[in-house]
């Protein structure tokens, strides 16, 4: 079996990782100020969800 995921680098998944996190307390800071990005909020945080199942079943 053919395991390609090894490829990345640890510094990059946690640049990755901390994007995510700069991404989600970005959009907690503006749902503050805007209540339809609050009702939005559930569907980013699922889009968000899928993107990293489908990066780690190297669908992306």
């Amino acid at each position: 079996m053919n395991d390609t995921r090894a490829e990345l680098e640890v510094e990059t998944l946690l640049k990755i990782v901390l994007g995510l996190i700069a991404v989600l307390l970005v959009l907690e800071i503006i749902s503050m100020a805007f209540s339809i990005v609050s009702m939005l909020m559930p569907v980013i945080l699922l889009a968000m969800a899928v993107l990293i199942v489908l990066w780690l079943f190297d669908r992306l």
